[in-house]
């Protein structure tokens, strides 16, 4: 269940990356601006990952997950209404956070969902979710933003992201820790 909740995530990221450096452009930013654009958010996730992953493990991992998800569906609706090309920082900078909260949680979440002679197995069904999605997303994703439009690309991937977070919300429990981790 909880592959399928990310499963749209997976998806909605290979819909959004396969055309958002064109988006950009199309916005009237520089080869150079695209590649800071983009290290602002990988920047952004890499300051941020220990403290998300500190908050996972002491309030839960779907909190964390649950907050990267709707950090996705923002900047994604953000990206569908951006004007500005300057405004793709700060929009990626969350966009960098939500990539490390989901980082920092999911395999835990994984992790502790499953019995320990079976995480590996678990750890690979959910790899093979991200790649499901990046097999997906960009055909679609490209197929969405040729006939449809770049904003609407990002809409679709914002209702996809909803479908997801209400899966992780409802059908997805998190067990109990014992605190002695």
């Amino acid at each position: 269940t909880f592959c399928l909740a990310v499963l749209p995530v997976m998806v909605c990221s290979g819909m959004v990356y396969s055309v958002l450096a064109l988006y950009f452009a199309d916005l009237g930013a520089t080869t150079g601006q695209i590649g800071l654009i983009y290290t602002t958010g990988a920047l952004s996730g890499a300051l941020t990952g220990p403290l998300l992953g500190r908050f996972a493990d002491r309030y839960g991992r779907k909190p964390v997950i649950a907050g990267a998800m709707l950090g996705f569906l923002l900047v994604f609706l953000a990206y569908a209404f951006m004007q500005h090309i300057q405004l793709a920082f700060p929009i990626q900078a969350v966009e960098g956070m939500a990539w490390a909260g989901l980082g920092a949680a999911a395999a835990a979440l994984v992790a502790d969902l499953t019995p320990h002679t079976r995480r590996g197995w678990a750890m690979g069904v959910y790899d093979r979710t991200w790649f499901i999605g990046w097999v997906l997303g960009p055909t679609f994703g490209g197929f969405v933003a040729q006939h449809l439009g770049f904003r609407q690309t990002f809409l679709i991937a914002s209702s996809l992201i909803l479908i997801g977070l209400a899966t992780l919300l409802f059908w997805v429990k998190e067990p109990p820790r014992s605190g002695t981790d």
